[in-house]
Protein backbone atom coordinates (compact mmCIF):
# COMPACT_ATOMS: atom_id res chain seq x y z
CA UNK A 1 0.00 0.00 0.00
CA UNK A 2 1.35 3.36 -0.99
CA UNK A 3 2.55 4.92 2.54
CA UNK A 4 0.51 8.39 0.95
CA UNK A 5 -2.99 6.35 1.61
CA UNK A 6 -2.22 6.19 5.28
CA UNK A 7 -3.16 9.66 5.66
CA UNK A 8 -6.49 9.44 3.27
CA UNK A 9 -7.63 6.62 5.27
CA UNK A 10 -7.04 8.19 8.97
CA UNK A 11 -9.34 11.24 7.33
CA UNK A 12 -11.82 9.21 6.01
CA UNK A 13 -12.44 7.15 9.63
CA UNK A 14 -11.85 10.70 10.95
CA UNK A 15 -14.84 12.07 9.41
CA UNK A 16 -16.97 8.86 9.72
CA UNK A 17 -16.50 9.50 13.28
CA UNK A 18 -17.03 13.39 13.57
CA UNK A 19 -20.56 12.91 11.66
CA UNK A 20 -21.71 9.69 13.71
CA UNK A 21 -20.95 12.19 16.79
CA UNK A 22 -23.24 15.18 15.97
CA UNK A 23 -25.90 12.13 16.93
CA UNK A 24 -24.95 12.94 20.23
CA UNK A 25 -27.67 15.57 20.00
CA UNK A 26 -30.49 13.01 19.96
CA UNK A 27 -29.73 11.68 23.25
CA UNK A 28 -30.52 15.18 24.79
CA UNK A 29 -33.89 14.39 25.73
CA UNK A 30 -36.05 14.11 28.73
CA UNK A 31 -34.37 11.56 30.58
CA UNK A 32 -30.81 13.10 29.79
CA UNK A 33 -32.30 16.03 32.14
CA UNK A 34 -33.58 13.77 34.71
CA UNK A 35 -30.27 12.51 34.29
CA UNK A 36 -28.43 15.48 35.31
CA UNK A 37 -31.22 16.03 37.57
CA UNK A 38 -30.51 12.76 39.23
CA UNK A 39 -26.85 13.59 39.90
CA UNK A 40 -27.40 16.88 41.21
CA UNK A 41 -29.76 15.63 44.20
CA UNK A 42 -27.75 12.54 44.65
CA UNK A 43 -26.63 12.44 48.41
CA UNK A 44 -24.22 9.55 48.10
CA UNK A 45 -21.90 9.08 45.40
CA UNK A 46 -21.66 8.51 41.57
CA UNK A 47 -20.75 5.05 40.95
CA UNK A 48 -19.68 4.17 37.49
CA UNK A 49 -19.66 0.73 36.02
CA UNK A 50 -19.12 -0.91 32.80
CA UNK A 51 -17.30 -4.36 30.76
CA UNK A 52 -14.62 -3.93 28.64
CA UNK A 53 -14.12 -0.88 26.28
CA UNK A 54 -17.55 0.57 28.27
CA UNK A 55 -15.75 0.03 31.29
CA UNK A 56 -13.03 1.77 30.21
CA UNK A 57 -15.09 4.69 29.05
CA UNK A 58 -16.80 4.65 32.85
CA UNK A 59 -13.47 4.71 34.24
CA UNK A 60 -12.38 7.93 32.30
CA UNK A 61 -15.72 9.53 32.65
CA UNK A 62 -15.56 9.00 36.07
CA UNK A 63 -12.42 10.52 36.49
CA UNK A 64 -13.69 13.98 35.13
CA UNK A 65 -16.56 13.93 37.69
CA UNK A 66 -14.02 13.13 40.28
CA UNK A 67 -11.75 16.36 39.42
CA UNK A 68 -14.65 18.00 39.37
CA UNK A 69 -15.70 18.01 42.76
CA UNK A 70 -18.68 15.25 42.09
CA UNK A 71 -17.82 12.40 44.38
CA UNK A 72 -17.32 9.14 42.32
CA UNK A 73 -15.46 5.78 41.51
CA UNK A 74 -15.65 3.20 39.16
CA UNK A 75 -16.40 0.17 40.18
CA UNK A 76 -15.56 -3.17 37.96
CA UNK A 77 -18.84 -5.54 37.54
CA UNK A 78 -17.15 -8.85 37.28
CA UNK A 79 -15.40 -8.31 40.86
CA UNK A 80 -18.51 -6.36 42.24
CA UNK A 81 -19.91 -10.25 42.20
CA UNK A 82 -16.98 -11.36 44.44
CA UNK A 83 -17.44 -8.61 47.19
CA UNK A 84 -17.05 -5.33 45.98
CA UNK A 85 -20.82 -4.99 46.03
CA UNK A 86 -20.44 -3.97 49.55
CA UNK A 87 -19.05 -0.35 48.34
CA UNK A 88 -22.51 0.77 47.18
CA UNK A 89 -25.15 2.16 49.55
CA UNK A 90 -28.43 2.96 49.48
CA UNK A 91 -28.43 6.97 49.03
CA UNK A 92 -25.54 6.24 45.92
CA UNK A 93 -26.40 6.34 42.07
CA UNK A 94 -25.19 3.62 39.74
CA UNK A 95 -24.23 5.36 36.07
CA UNK A 96 -23.81 1.98 33.88
CA UNK A 97 -22.50 2.00 30.51
CA UNK A 98 -22.96 -1.24 27.98
CA UNK A 99 -23.21 -0.72 24.57
CA UNK A 100 -25.63 -3.62 23.43
CA UNK A 101 -26.87 -3.58 27.30
CA UNK A 102 -26.73 -7.38 27.20
CA UNK A 103 -23.51 -7.86 28.87
CA UNK A 104 -23.80 -10.82 31.24
CA UNK A 105 -21.48 -9.30 33.84
CA UNK A 106 -23.93 -6.94 34.45
CA UNK A 107 -26.63 -9.06 36.01
CA UNK A 108 -25.31 -9.25 39.56
CA UNK A 109 -25.11 -5.72 39.85
CA UNK A 110 -28.30 -5.00 38.29
CA UNK A 111 -29.71 -7.38 40.79
CA UNK A 112 -28.09 -6.02 43.86
CA UNK A 113 -29.23 -2.35 43.13
CA UNK A 114 -32.90 -3.12 42.38
CA UNK A 115 -33.26 -5.21 45.41
CA UNK A 116 -31.74 -2.22 47.77
CA UNK A 117 -33.50 0.52 45.90
CA UNK A 118 -30.86 1.83 44.62
CA UNK A 119 -31.12 4.18 41.35
CA UNK A 120 -29.93 3.48 38.44
CA UNK A 121 -28.88 5.43 34.94
CA UNK A 122 -28.04 3.38 32.27
CA UNK A 123 -26.56 3.95 28.95
CA UNK A 124 -27.21 1.47 26.18
CA UNK A 125 -28.05 1.30 22.37
CA UNK A 126 -30.73 -1.38 22.39
CA UNK A 127 -34.01 -0.03 24.18
CA UNK A 128 -34.83 -3.68 24.84
CA UNK A 129 -31.65 -4.55 26.53
CA UNK A 130 -31.18 -6.10 29.99
CA UNK A 131 -29.53 -2.64 31.24
CA UNK A 132 -32.39 -0.20 30.42
CA UNK A 133 -35.13 -2.47 31.31
CA UNK A 134 -33.41 -2.40 34.94
CA UNK A 135 -32.48 1.48 35.08
CA UNK A 136 -34.81 4.03 36.34
CA UNK A 137 -33.41 6.78 34.13
CA UNK A 138 -32.63 5.36 30.49
CA UNK A 139 -30.52 6.89 28.22
CA UNK A 140 -30.90 5.54 24.34
CA UNK A 141 -27.71 6.19 22.44
CA UNK A 142 -27.92 6.54 18.53
CA UNK A 143 -27.05 3.67 16.05
CA UNK A 144 -23.79 4.83 14.69
CA UNK A 145 -21.91 3.74 12.35
CA UNK A 146 -17.82 2.39 13.41
CA UNK A 147 -15.30 3.38 11.40
CA UNK A 148 -13.20 0.66 10.89
CA UNK A 149 -13.13 -1.73 7.87
CA UNK A 150 -15.18 -4.37 9.57
CA UNK A 151 -17.74 -2.02 10.43
CA UNK A 152 -17.48 -4.25 13.86
CA UNK A 153 -14.66 -2.76 16.23
CA UNK A 154 -16.07 -0.50 19.01
CA UNK A 155 -14.58 2.69 17.65
CA UNK A 156 -17.92 5.48 16.74
CA UNK A 157 -19.79 3.69 19.56
CA UNK A 158 -17.10 4.25 22.35
CA UNK A 159 -16.22 8.20 20.94
CA UNK A 160 -20.35 8.93 21.46
CA UNK A 161 -20.69 7.04 24.87
CA UNK A 162 -17.07 9.33 25.93
CA UNK A 163 -19.18 12.51 24.76
CA UNK A 164 -22.39 11.85 26.50
CA UNK A 165 -20.17 11.28 29.52
CA UNK A 166 -18.57 14.80 28.53
CA UNK A 167 -21.81 16.69 28.18
CA UNK A 168 -23.11 14.99 31.87
CA UNK A 169 -20.37 16.22 33.54
CA UNK A 170 -19.81 19.62 31.58
CA UNK A 171 -23.72 20.56 31.84
CA UNK A 172 -23.42 19.79 35.77
CA UNK A 173 -20.09 22.22 36.05
CA UNK A 174 -22.65 25.15 34.11
CA UNK A 175 -25.28 24.23 36.51
CA UNK A 176 -23.08 24.27 40.19
CA UNK A 177 -20.73 27.51 38.42
CA UNK A 178 -17.77 25.57 39.01
CA UNK A 179 -14.75 27.58 38.13
CA UNK A 180 -10.97 27.59 37.85
CA UNK A 181 -10.57 28.52 41.24
CA UNK A 182 -12.59 25.47 42.35
CA UNK A 183 -11.16 23.10 39.82
CA UNK A 184 -7.84 24.64 41.23
CA UNK A 185 -8.68 22.46 44.31
CA UNK A 186 -9.61 19.32 42.84
CA UNK A 187 -6.34 19.45 40.66
CA UNK A 188 -3.57 20.98 42.20
CA UNK A 189 -1.17 18.58 40.97
CA UNK A 190 1.17 18.32 36.93
CA UNK A 191 0.81 21.27 34.47
CA UNK A 192 -3.00 22.52 34.46
CA UNK A 193 -2.40 22.76 38.66
CA UNK A 194 0.77 24.80 37.12
CA UNK A 195 -1.13 26.72 35.07
CA UNK A 196 -3.74 27.24 37.63
CA UNK A 197 -1.41 28.66 40.18
CA UNK A 198 -2.21 32.37 40.91
CA UNK A 199 0.26 35.08 41.92
CA UNK A 200 -1.63 35.16 45.74
CA UNK A 201 -0.11 31.74 45.73
CA UNK A 202 3.27 31.62 45.40
CA UNK A 203 3.75 35.56 46.86
CA UNK A 204 6.61 36.04 49.54
CA UNK A 205 4.81 38.18 52.68
CA UNK A 206 5.10 39.77 55.81
CA UNK A 207 8.20 40.11 57.89
CA UNK A 208 9.83 38.76 54.25
CA UNK A 209 9.02 41.88 52.21
CA UNK A 210 11.35 44.41 51.77
CA UNK A 211 9.82 47.28 52.71
CA UNK A 212 11.35 50.76 54.23
CA UNK A 213 9.63 54.09 54.94
CA UNK A 214 9.62 57.34 52.37
CA UNK A 215 11.57 59.50 55.01
CA UNK A 216 14.22 57.38 55.03
CA UNK A 217 17.38 58.08 52.56
CA UNK A 218 19.28 55.88 50.14
CA UNK A 219 21.82 54.17 52.84
CA UNK A 220 18.22 52.37 54.12
CA UNK A 221 17.15 51.07 51.31
CA UNK A 222 20.51 49.22 50.45
CA UNK A 223 20.59 47.79 53.88
CA UNK A 224 17.19 45.95 53.26
CA UNK A 225 18.38 45.17 49.62
CA UNK A 226 21.07 43.32 51.21
CA UNK A 227 19.14 42.06 54.07
CA UNK A 228 15.71 40.89 51.93
CA UNK A 229 17.82 39.40 48.60
CA UNK A 230 15.40 40.52 46.21
CA UNK A 231 16.91 43.43 44.43
CA UNK A 232 14.31 45.86 45.37
CA UNK A 233 12.97 47.95 48.03
CA UNK A 234 9.42 48.86 48.14
CA UNK A 235 8.91 52.31 49.32
CA UNK A 236 5.47 53.02 51.83
CA UNK A 237 3.87 56.15 52.79
CA UNK A 238 1.34 55.51 55.30
CA UNK A 239 1.25 51.94 54.65
CA UNK A 240 0.67 52.79 50.65
CA UNK A 241 2.98 51.91 48.15
CA UNK A 242 4.81 55.25 47.13
CA UNK A 243 7.39 54.27 45.10
CA UNK A 244 10.33 51.43 44.24
CA UNK A 245 13.83 51.62 44.34
CA UNK A 246 15.96 48.43 42.75
CA UNK A 247 19.41 47.40 43.12
CA UNK A 248 19.78 48.29 39.18
CA UNK A 249 19.12 51.89 40.22
CA UNK A 250 21.56 52.29 42.87
CA UNK A 251 24.61 50.94 40.82
CA UNK A 252 23.33 52.73 38.11
CA UNK A 253 22.74 56.61 39.98
CA UNK A 254 25.29 55.95 42.77
CA UNK A 255 27.70 58.53 41.20
CA UNK A 256 25.13 61.28 41.17
CA UNK A 257 23.31 60.28 44.59
CA UNK A 258 24.50 60.26 47.60
CA UNK A 259 23.76 57.87 50.60
CA UNK A 260 21.95 60.76 52.50
CA UNK A 261 19.76 61.05 49.60
CA UNK A 262 16.03 61.18 50.33
CA UNK A 263 14.49 58.07 48.88
CA UNK A 264 11.34 60.52 47.59
CA UNK A 265 14.16 61.78 45.31
CA UNK A 266 15.30 58.50 44.18
CA UNK A 267 12.75 56.56 43.48
CA UNK A 268 10.60 55.21 40.60
CA UNK A 269 7.13 56.65 41.17
CA UNK A 270 3.70 54.74 40.43
CA UNK A 271 5.77 51.31 40.29
CA UNK A 272 3.88 48.28 38.03
CA UNK A 273 1.53 46.46 40.10
CA UNK A 274 -0.90 43.42 39.10
CA UNK A 275 -3.42 41.97 41.02
CA UNK A 276 -3.43 39.50 43.68
CA UNK A 277 -5.48 37.27 41.52
CA UNK A 278 -3.60 36.85 38.14
CA UNK A 279 -2.45 33.61 36.72
CA UNK A 280 1.57 32.72 37.87
CA UNK A 281 1.92 32.36 34.29
CA UNK A 282 1.02 35.51 33.09
CA UNK A 283 3.06 37.23 35.59
CA UNK A 284 5.61 35.78 34.20
CA UNK A 285 5.17 36.82 30.93
CA UNK A 286 4.85 40.32 32.07
CA UNK A 287 8.13 39.93 33.45
CA UNK A 288 9.46 38.23 30.85
CA UNK A 289 8.08 41.67 28.16
CA UNK A 290 8.96 43.98 30.74
CA UNK A 291 12.56 42.26 31.28
CA UNK A 292 11.97 42.84 35.23
CA UNK A 293 12.57 40.05 38.02
CA UNK A 294 10.02 40.98 40.35
CA UNK A 295 6.08 42.26 40.24
CA UNK A 296 4.29 44.28 43.30
CA UNK A 297 0.95 42.47 44.27
CA UNK A 298 -1.82 44.18 45.29
CA UNK A 299 -5.52 43.45 46.32
CA UNK A 300 -8.23 42.82 43.76
CA UNK A 301 -9.80 46.44 45.67
CA UNK A 302 -6.99 48.08 45.62
CA UNK A 303 -5.77 47.35 41.82
CA UNK A 304 -9.57 48.49 40.65
CA UNK A 305 -9.22 51.69 42.57
CA UNK A 306 -5.57 52.56 41.01
CA UNK A 307 -5.61 54.88 43.94
CA UNK A 308 -3.38 54.46 47.48
CA UNK A 309 -2.77 50.71 47.23
CA UNK A 310 -1.58 49.06 49.80
CA UNK A 311 1.25 46.01 49.28
CA UNK A 312 -0.11 42.57 49.85
CA UNK A 313 2.73 40.46 48.59
CA UNK A 314 5.97 40.40 46.03
CA UNK A 315 6.29 37.76 43.41
CA UNK A 316 9.74 37.22 42.04
CA UNK A 317 10.65 35.10 38.88
CA UNK A 318 12.95 32.67 40.80
CA UNK A 319 9.66 31.63 42.65
CA UNK A 320 8.03 30.99 39.21
CA UNK A 321 10.24 29.09 38.16
CA UNK A 322 10.78 27.14 41.11
CA UNK A 323 6.57 26.04 40.81
CA UNK A 324 7.14 25.13 37.71
CA UNK A 325 6.07 27.86 35.95
CA UNK A 326 7.55 28.58 32.09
Amino acid sequence: MNKNNYISLANKAANLQINELKKVKKVFNKSFVKAVDCILNCKGKIIFAGVGKSGLIARKISATFSSVGIPSFFCDPTQASHGDMGQIEKKDLLLIFSNSGNTYELTNMLKYANRFGIKIIGVASKSESLLLKASDIKILLPKVKESDPTGMVPTSSTSIALLLGDCLATTIMYKKKFSKEKFKLYHSGGKIGESLLLSKDIMIKGKKLPIIDYKKNLDGALKIINQKKLGIVVVLKKNYIEGLVTDGDLRRKRKVFSKKTNLNEFMTKKPFVVNENMSADKALNIMSEKKITSLLIVSDNDYKKKKKMKLKGIIHIHFLLKSGIK
